[in-house]
């Protein structure tokens, strides 16, 4: 072989070498990446932590327990009203959840439903004719009385206030699911109805109360 050959095939062999280099660093970054890899069967808990945050799961889960503490603690409606009448603060440490301002209050009642709007009635009960009671039906439900309502759901349990916003939300879901779902809004004024549920009690006399159960009797 030529001097002349020779230098070309070196160059060529030195020109090949960059390449060749470059070739085996990508088969061994996909070879780490392949190690690394966790297949991760969808609907598994880990491809829900890896989903992040759902609303909807969380109160499915959670509205179960709210109802259960709710019904437990609930005070009859005239009970309350008379109590906190008399001492608002007194009543709302003794029987309510303190959330910001205002306690969050159990309650139970029965009585006749009136005039509606955007789906929020008032509720006539015997003996608070000085009251004003309404009852949040849906579609919409707000607040977040629900979440409030054992004390024990926090700030400090989500990744951000959008979490904790949403996680009220979905237990508001969840909870027209179970309870409202099947609510006749449309003929509701004049019959009785019985309600156990919650609200924040800013006034003694004035309440605005997300359910937890509802029956039309």
């Amino acid at each position: 072989m030529s001097y002349q050959s020779e230098t070309q095939h070196q160059i060529a062999q030195n020109s090949k070498r960059p390449a060749i280099i470059f070739g085996a660093i990508c088969l061994a970054v996909v070879a780490a990446m392949a190690i690394d890899t966790t297949v991760v069967r969808i609907g598994s808990e880990q491809d829900v932590r890896q989903q992040g945050f759902s609303p909807e799961q969380f109160g499915a889960e959670t509205f179960p327990e709210v109802r259960t503490f709710v019904q437990e603690r609930a005070v009859d409606a005239k009970t309350l009203f008379v109590e906190a009448v008399a001492d608002k603060k007194a009543a709302g440490e003794k029987y309510g959840v303190m959330a910001g301002i205002a306690p969050v209050m159990p309650v139970t009642f029965t009585g006749v439903v009136g005039e509606g709007k955007s789906g929020t009635f008032y509720v006539a009960i015997e003996g608070m004719e000085d009251a004003k009671v309404r009852v949040q039906t849906g579609p919409a439900v707000n607040g977040t009385e629900l979440r409030d309502a054992m004390g024990t759901i926090s700030f400090g349990d989500f990744t951000n206030q959008i979490e904790y916003q949403n996680a009220g939300s979905g237990i508001n879901n969840a909870m027209k699911a179970e309870v409202l779902a099947d609510l006749d809004r449309e003929n509701l004024t004049g019959k009785t109805i019985e309600v156990t549920g919650v609200f924040t009690m800013l006034s003694a006399k004035n309440w605005l109360v997300t359910p937890v159960e509802l029956s039309v009797q």
